[in-house]
């Protein structure tokens, strides 16, 4: 079986969302078979479930990059009522999502001892979230 777990391991975000939109395509062409398209196969169960854990791997891996833009924007002085412009929300609602990264982020190294962020690097990643303005 594959898991998001194991792809996240194989894939980039650029990777990952590759092989996410070729089975996307595929599945897409096999629902449209016989409208006068070509017969394309749908999709084995293998690949159905690769697509499904992919979208979770394409999630996760999004989600991380969102967050680390959101320590960049802080880091080259954006206030949250920017940086929650910019997502599309509220200055508390960015805050409060980067504060609960910060603390996944600490926990996973707390579980794995190298993921995520150490003791010094989750203190500098709070105080460079500060508060919500």
């Amino acid at each position: 079986m594959t898991t998001p777990d194991e792809l996240e391991q194989l894939h980039t975000l650029s990777t990952a969302t590759t092989r996410y939109d070729e089975l996307r395509m595929r599945e897409a062409l096999a629902a449209m078979s016989g409208d006068g398209f070509d017969d394309a196969p749908p999709l084995s169960q293998q690949e159905s479930l690769e697509l499904l854990a992919l979208s979770e791997v394409v999630s996760r891996k999004a989600g991380y990059g969102r967050q680390a833009m959101v320590r960049s924007a802080r880091a080259a002085g954006a206030s949250w009522t920017q940086i929650g412009a910019a997502l599309g929300t509220s200055k508390q609602a960015a805050w409060e999502a980067h504060n609960r990264w910060i603390e996944e982020q600490t926990r996973q190294h707390e579980r794995t001892g190298y993921e995520g962020l150490d003791p010094g690097e989750a203190d500098a990643a709070r105080g460079l979230a500060g508060s919500p303005d």
